[in-house]
């Protein structure tokens, strides 16, 4: 299902179990997260009607490295991948985006303010609700403290990486 969340930004929602995808139309064609694979043929449906090739994603942001979130990588050839190991590139090659660095779901848990839109992966959700923290990679304390340092933060819309 795709949702218009802003100008030039859409929200992909799968029936098949995945996270939600997010696409940036920018100077470049954005990605945040990939779903499942699971979810891949209605992502590839979903692209198709927003008359979007493959080859066209320049770049694809993790919020962090689960499989329900990078399961489709591969179907992006031309896409830079930013996700923990080099999200300092992010900032660099994208100005407009603010990077927060959320552990507590998971280690490499990141966070993402575009202008007033929080992508906010697993680290939170709508009506309250936040990520699991009974995973082996992560940390109950960390994310207490990333959920204290997003709310210093001010945004209007919430983009999380599943809908509750």
């Amino acid at each position: 299902m795709i949702k218009i969340i802003s100008n030039k930004i859409w929200q992909l929602h799968f029936k098949e179990f995945g996270s939600c995808v997010y696409i940036l139309d920018l100077e470049k064609l954005i990605l945040i997260d990939t779903s499942s694979r699971e979810a891949k043929e209605e992502l590839l449906k979903d692209l198709k009607e927003l008359d979007i090739n493959l080859d066209e994603i320049e770049a694809v942001i993790l919020t962090h490295n689960h499989w329900d979130h990078n399961g489709n990588l591969d179907l992006f050839p031309n896409a830079k991948l930013y996700s923990g190991y080099n999200i300092k590139n992010i900032s660099k090659d994208f100005p407009t985006f603010q990077i927060i660095e959320t552990p507590g779901h998971t280690r490499d848990s990141i966070c993402i303010l575009y202008k007033d839109i929080l992508f906010s992966g697993d680290t939170i959700f709508s009506n309250k609700y936040i990520g699991r923290t009974d995973l082996p990679e992560s940390d109950p304390e960390k994310m207490q403290e990333s959920l204290k340092k997003l709310l210093k933060i001010d945004y209007s819309i919430l983009c999380p990486g599943h809908l509750v």
